[in-house]
C-alpha cells in the first residue's frame, strides 16, 4: 500500500476553527490521519475538507463565465473534467493535436478542486491568478456551495452521478490506494448506507443537484455515468450544447466529437505516463489512484447479494420520485 497522502495528515487549523469543530456532531472517520468526520449543514466531512469548504463559502465569488464540474467522489469526476476541458479549449487545442494539454497533464491539475485547491490551510493555488473563464470542480453539496455559485451569478455546473454501489466500491479502492483507509469493505458499506461517507449522504448530494437541474436547467446539467459509458458521443454533445459551445457542422464532419471521446476515454487517459507516475499537485495522492477500472457494474465483484439488496432498497426509498438508478 502506498504511503499516506500528505493532504489528509493532521496540521494545525486556527483556534477558532478548532472551537467550532467541538460544537459539531462527529463520527469515526475512514482514515489513519483523520480520526473523525463532522456533520455540517446536513453532510459529513473530514476536518481538512470542512475547513476548506467553510473558507470557500466565506470568500469565493463566482463569475458569470465560471464553469464547474461537480460530483460526489469517484463518480466519473476525472473523466468529466477531461471532457469539459477538451470542449472549452478545443479552438486552441483540437482533440487530435499531438500536443494537447491532456496528453501531458493530469485532469485534476488542469481542472482543480475549488474548495481544496484554493481554500483552507492546505491550499496550494491562488484563485486570483487563475485565468478567466475559469473551469473548476467541486464535491461540495449544492446546498453548501458559496452563495454566488447558487444564486448570485450565471455560472454553470455540470454534475455527474453514478450507481451508488459502484461509487462505494470505487471510493473504497481509491482511499486504499491513497494509503489512508483503515476500514474493511463491510465497514465502509455500513457507513455508506448510514450516509457517513465523505460529502455524504450520497442520496442527498445527488438529489440536491438533480432538483436544481430540474428547476434551473440553464444553470445545472445532470449527467449519469452509465449514460456516458453507453453513448459517450451523445453525452459530449449534450455538455457542449449546455456550455454554449455546440459543435459546428464543420467540426462534426472533421470528427472532432469522436476525437474528444477518444482523447478523454478511460483507456487513453489511464495509459498516459503522466497519469501513471507522480503525485497530484494539491493532494499529494498518486496519480495512478485516479484510474482503476472505469466500468459499470464492477460492484458485483466486491459486494455480496445482501449488500446490493440493501443499497437497492435505500435507492428505491430515496430516489422513488426522481426515478434515478431504479
Amino acid at each position: 500500500m502506498s504511503s499516506s497522502s500528505n493532504f489528509f495528515k493532521s496540521q494545525q487549523p486556527s483556534q477558532d476553527f478548532k472551537e467550532f469543530l467541538s460544537t459539531l456532531p462527529r463520527e469515526k472517520g475512514f482514515s489513519k490521519d483523520s480520526l473523525y468526520r463532522y456533520h455540517y449543514q446536513g453532510f459529513w466531512y473530514v476536518e481538512v475538507l470542512l475547513e476548506a469548504v467553510i473558507s470557500c463559502q466565506e470568500h469565493f465569488q463566482a463569475a458569470d463565465s465560471d464553469v464547474f464540474v461537480a460530483s460526489t467522489p469517484k463518480c466519473g469526476t476525472t473523466w468529466l473534467k477531461a471532457i469539459a476541458f477538451a470542449l472549452l479549449n478545443r479552438r486552441r487545442h483540437p482533440a487530435t493535436s499531438g500536443d494537447h494539454p491532456l496528453l501531458s497533464s493530469n485532469p485534476h491539475d488542469l481542472v482543480p478542486f475549488l474548495e481544496t485547491g484554493f481554500y483552507g490551510s492546505r491550499k496550494a493555488l491562488d484563485i486570483a491568478s487563475f485565468p478567466s473563464p475559469r473551469l473548476l470542480s467541486t464535491h461540495v453539496p449544492h446546498s453548501s456551495l458559496p452563495e454566488s455559485m447558487r444564486s448570485g451569478s450565471k455560472c454553470k455546473i455540470v454534475y455527474v452521478a453514478r450507481d451508488p454501489k459502484d461509487a462505494l466500491v470505487s471510493e473504497w479502492h481509491f482511499l486504499a490506494k491513497a494509503g489512508v483507509l483503515e476500514m474493511t469493505m463491510a465497514e465502509a458499506f455500513g457507513q455508506f448506507c448510514e450516509g457517513l461517507n465523505s460529502y455524504g449522504p450520497f442520496w442527498d448530494h445527488v438529489l440536491g443537484y438533480w432538483k436544481q437541474s430540474s428547476e434551473n436547467p440553464k444553470r445545472v446539467l445532470f449527467l449519469k455515468y452509465e449514460d456516458m459509458k453507453a453513448r459517450p458521443a451523445a453525452e459530449v454533445r449534450r455538455v457542449a450544447e449546455f456550455l454554449g459551445c455546440p459543435f459546428s457542422a464543420e467540426e462534426e464532419e472533421a470528427g472532432e466529437v469522436d476525437g474528444i471521446v477518444e482523447l478523454c476515454s478511460f483507456e487513453a487517459l489511464s495509459g498516459l505516463e503522466v497519469n501513471k507516475k507522480g503525485k497530484q499537485e494539491v493532494t499529494g495522492i498518486d496519480k495512478s489512484a485516479f484510474f482503476r477500472r472505469g466500468e459499470v457494474g464492477d460492484w458485483k465483484n466486491h459486494l455480496s447479494p445482501e449488500m446490493a439488496k440493501k443499497i437497492d432498497r435505500i435507492v428505491e426509498e430515496k430516489f422513488s420520485e426522481s426515478g434515478l438508478f431504479l
